[in-house]
C-alpha cells in the first residue's frame, strides 16, 4: 500500500482556483490519511464528551448555574483547549488539520461544543494572532488551561452582517493612560461567564474599527441576564453594556483602525472550522437516526427495512461523507499554505492569520454547505423517528434545534454565498485566478464544445470530465453575466447567489471524487480492500447525479434571469450538456448505502 508521503506533493492550489484549475486525487488530503496522534487527541475529545458532557446535556441545557464554566476548566486540564496554542504558552502546538479534527470531535456536543469553539477559537485567537508579546504572556497560558475564559464581542443592535456599522466608541483619556469605552454588543458566546472579552470599537471618529482587551472586573462593564433562546439553550448568550469602561491604552490589540481586519481574518477560521464542527454532530445524528430505525418496529419489521427509511438514511451519508471530504481537504491545503508563508519568511501568527484568509471562498463555502448538510440531517432524523422525534425525550429534538443556528454563526449563510461570489471575482479582476480569460475562451467555444463527440472513459476519467464540465457550467455564467452587467453586477445578488450554489455543489463534488480515488489508489495492493470500495462508489455515484440536477437548477435559474431570446437558448442548451451525466440507479445504490448503516448500526464511512 502506497503512503501519501510516497506520493509527489506539488505547490497547493490558491484559494478559489478550483475554480478553473485540474486536481489530482495524489494532491489532496483525505481522512483516511490522519496519523495515530491525530487520531488518538480526536479520542480524548470524544472521551471527555462521553464522561463529562453528554451525561449531563440536560443540566447544560437548564443551565445550572457554574456547570459550563466549570466544563472548560475541566477542558483545560486535559489540554483540550490548548491543541494549536504554541508551546512556549503552555499549549500542544499542533497543526491547523489536527484542530480541525479535534473540532469535528468535539462537534456532537451540543450547547457544550458552542461554548468551547468559542473560547478556543474567537475568544482566544485575536489575542494569540494579534497580540503583542506582553498580552501573550499574560492572557494566553491562562486561556490554554481554563483558568480564565474567553468571548469575543463584535455583534451591535444595528450592527450584525455589516460589523463596521458599530457605534460603540473608544475615547482617549486626557491624560493618554486609557480608552474610556462607551457602547453596546449582543449575542455575545460565553458573555456571562467569561473573563477576557475581545470588544471592537472605533477610536473617537475613525471610521474602522480597532479592538481592545478587556477584563470582565472593570467599572461599568455591565453584563445583561442570559437570553432565551430557540437551540443552544446551555450556551450563554448575552447583551453587554459599557459605560465609560476604562480600558489601559496597553489593552490595544493590534494596531489602531485594525480591527476590522482582525474581525474578517478571524471569521475565516472560524467559518471553516464550523464546517468541521458540524460533521461531528452529522455523524451522532445519524447514528441516532440508524439505532431507530433498527429498533423501532411498524407492520411487523424494523422500520430500517422499508425504503422510505433507507432514501433518508443514505442520503444523510453521502451529504455528510461529501462534507467531510471537502472539508478536509480544504484544510490541508491551508495548512500548506501556511507552511510556505513561514518558509517565506512570516511568522507563524502572521502565516495562521493569512492561510486561511487565501482560502477565504473555501472557508465560506464550507461553512455555508456544511451547516445545510446538518440542517439537512437533524431534519430527517426527526421525520425517521416519526413521533418520537418531536419528543424532548428522544435525543434528535435536542439535534434539531440546536443546528439551525449554524447557519447564522459567522456570518449568514446569505452573507457567505455572496462572499464567495464576491471574492471569486474580485481576484479575477486582479489576475489572481484566471477566470475571466477562461469564460470569454469558453464562451467563444460554446458550440464547437457541444458538438465535441463522446468518448469512453474509465470511472474517474468520467466522474473528473463531469467535474470539469461542472467548471465550465459556473464559468460560463459568470462570465456573461459580469460583462453584461459589469459595474452593476455587485446589485444583482439573486445571480450570485445561484453561482455560489453551483461552486458548492461542485467543490463537494470533485473533493469527493478525488477521495475515492485516493483511497483506491492507497488500496491497490489489496483486492478485499478494493472490493469495499464499491459502496464509496455508490455514493459518489449519486453525489454526483444530483450535483448535476442541483447544478442545472440554479444555472438554469440565473441564465433566465439575464438573458433573452437566442442568446438564453445557446446558453441553456450548453448548460444542458454541461450537466448531462450517465444514467444512475439511486434506488439500488440508495438501498445498498443504508444496508451498510443498518449493519454496522452506526455512521462509519
Amino acid at each position: 500500500m502506497k503512503s501519501s508521503e510516497d506520493m509527489e506533493k506539488k505547490e497547493p492550489l490558491k484559494g478559489g482556483e478550483f475554480l478553473v484549475k485540474k486536481t489530482e486525487a495524489k494532491d489532496v488530503f483525505i481522512p483516511e490519511e490522519f496519523n495515530e496522534e491525530q487520531l488518538m487527541i480526536a479520542q480524548t475529545c470524544e472521551d471527555f464528551l462521553e464522561s463529562e458532557i453528554f451525561p449531563n446535556l440536560d443540566r447544560i441545557d437548564a443551565q445550572e448555574p457554574g456547570l459550563m464554566r466549570s466544563l472548560i476548566s475541566k477542558a483545560g486540564e486535559l489540554g483540550l483547549l490548548g491543541i494549536s496554542i504554541p508551546e512556549e504558552y503552555e499549549g500542544f502546538d499542533q497543526s491547523f488539520l489536527t484542530s480541525m479534527k479535534a473540532n469535528e470531535a468535539i462537534g456532537s456536543a451540543h450547547s457544550y461544543s458552542v461554548a468551547f469553539m468559542a473560547h478556543t477559537g474567537i475568544g482566544t485567537l485575536p489575542i494569540l494572532y494579534y497580540g503583542n508579546e506582553e498580552q501573550k504572556q499574560k492572557y494566553i497560558p491562562k486561556l490554554a488551561s481554563g483558568e480564565i475564559a474567553a468571548a469575543y464581542c463584535l455583534t451591535e443592535p444595528n450592527a450584525g452582517s455589516d460589523a463596521n456599522a458599530g457605534k460603540t466608541k473608544a475615547v482617549l483619556s486626557d491624560d493618554g493612560k486609557h480608552y474610556i469605552l462607551n457602547g453596546q454588543k449582543m449575542w455575545i458566546t460565553n458573555g456571562g461567564f467569561a473573563d477576557v472579552f475581545t470588544v471592537f470599537a472605533k477610536i473617537e471618529n475613525d471610521r474602522v474599527l480597532s479592538a481592545f482587551i478587556v477584563e470582565k472586573d472593570l467599572e461599568g462593564l455591565t453584563i445583561n441576564p442570559e437570553e432565551k433562546k430557540m437551540g443552544i439553550k446551555g450556551s450563554s448568550t448575552t447583551q453587554i453594556f459599557f459605560n465609560d469602561v476604562k480600558i489601559p491604552v496597553e489593552n490595544l490589540l493590534g494596531k489602531r483602525g485594525e480591527g476590522f481586519r482582525i474581525a474578517l481574518n478571524i471569521l475565516h477560521i472560524g467559518r471553516i472550522k464550523l464546517g468541521a464542527t458540524v460533521l461531528g454532530a452529522a455523524k451522532r445524528t445519524i447514528t441516532h437516526s440508524v439505532n431507530y430505525a433498527n429498533e423501532r418496529k411498524q407492520f411487523g419489521q424494523a422500520i430500517a427495512n422499508f425504503g422510505a427509511i433507507k432514501v433518508k438514511l443514505a442520503d444523510q451519508a453521502i451529504k455528510t461523507y461529501a462534507a467531510e471530504s471537502a472539508v478536509y481537504r480544504a484544510s490541508k491545503e491551508i495548512e500548506d499554505t501556511i507552511e510556505l508563508y513561514m518558509k517565506d519568511g512570516m511568522t507563524k501568527g502572521q502565516a495562521n492569520v493569512l492561510g486561511p484568509a487565501q482560502f477565504a471562498i473555501e472557508c465560506a463555502l464550507l461553512k455555508v454547505y456544511g451547516s445545510e448538510v446538518l440542517d439537512f440531517v437533524v431534519d430527517e432524523a426527526v421525520q425517521i423517528f416519526g413521533g418520537m422525534g418531536f419528543s424532548s425525550e428522544a435525543p434528535v429534538d435536542r439535534s434539531y434545534r440546536d443546528s439551525r443556528i449554524n447557519r447564522i454563526f459567522e456570518g449568514t449563510n446569505e452573507i457567505n454565498r455572496l462572499l464567495m461570489v464576491d471574492t471569486a471575482l474580485k481576484r479575477a479582476m486582479k489576475g489572481e485566478i484566471d477566470l475571466f480569460e477562461q469564460a470569454k475562451q469558453l464562451v467563444e467555444e460554446l458550440q464547437e464544445r457541444a458538438d465535441r463527440p463522446v468518448t469512453l472513459k474509465n470511472y474517474y476519467e468520467e466522474k473528473l470530465d463531469y467535474i470539469n464540465n461542472f467548471k465550465n457550467a459556473i464559468l460560463m455564467v459568470m462570465g456573461v453575466a459580469s460583462e453584461k452587467f459589469k459595474r452593476k453586477f455587485v446589485f444583482e445578488q439573486e445571480i450570485w447567489l445561484n453561482i455560489a450554489d453551483m461552486m458548492m455543489f461542485l467543490y463537494a463534488g470533485e473533493s469527493t471524487t478525488l477521495r475515492i480515488q485516493k483511497l483506491e489508489i492507497l488500496k491497490e495492493n489489496n483486492e478485499e480492500d478494493l472490493d469495499s470500495l464499491n459502496i464509496y462508489k455508490d455514493m459518489l455515484d449519486i453525489l454526483v447525479y444530483d450535483s448535476a440536477a442541483e447544478i442545472r437548477k440554479v444555472g438554469a435559474d440565473a441564465i433566465n434571469s439575464f438573458t433573452m431570446g437566442q442568446e438564453r437558448l445557446l446558453l441553456l442548451d450548453s448548460l444542458d450538456k454541461f450537466t448531462r451525466v450517465a444514467p444512475v440507479n439511486v434506488k439500488e445504490k440508495r438501498r445498498k448505502i443504508a444496508d451498510y448503516l443498518i449493519e454496522e448500526n452506526k455512521y462509519k464511512f
